[in-house]
C-alpha cells in the first residue's frame, strides 16, 4: 500500500511538473521597416525588459516574446529619423503584426 501511495504521488508530482511547463506560451512581434537602408535596428521595449531583433531586407521578427504591451523602437540612420510603435498587445501563441513601419527624413 505504501510503494503505490509513493508511486501515485510520483506520477502525480511528474504530471504536474509537465503541465507547468506547457502553461508558459510565448508569441512574437514582426513587420516591416522602410526604406529598408534607413534602419540600423529594431527594438521591443516592456518595462525594464528590451529585446532585439535583426533587420533582413527591412522585415524583422521578434520570436518567443512574453505576453505583454509592447514599444517598438526603430533606430534610424541618418538622415532619417528614430520612430516607435505604441501599444504593441503580444499574446499567448500569437504573432502581431505592425505593419510597415515608414522612417520620416
Amino acid at each position: 500500500m505504501k510503494k503505490a501511495s509513493l508511486n501515485f504521488i510520483a506520477v502525480l508530482g511528474l504530471s504536474l511538473g509537465l503541465l507547468a511547463f506547457t502553461s508558459i506560451r510565448e508569441g512574437g512581434i514582426q513587420g516591416k521597416v522602410t526604406p529598408a537602408e534607413g534602419a540600423s535596428q529594431v527594438l521591443a521595449v516592456v518595462g525594464t525588459d528590451t529585446l532585439r531583433a535583426a533587420i533582413t531586407n527591412g522585415s524583422f521578427v521578434f520570436s518567443k516574446v512574453k505576453p505583454g504591451t509592447y514599444t517598438v523602437l526603430v533606430k534610424a540612420n541618418a538622415p532619417y529619423k528614430d520612430t516607435s510603435v505604441e501599444n504593441v498587445a503580444v499574446t499567448d501563441s500569437a504573432t502581431t503584426d505592425v505593419g510597415e513601419i515608414k522612417l520620416l527624413q
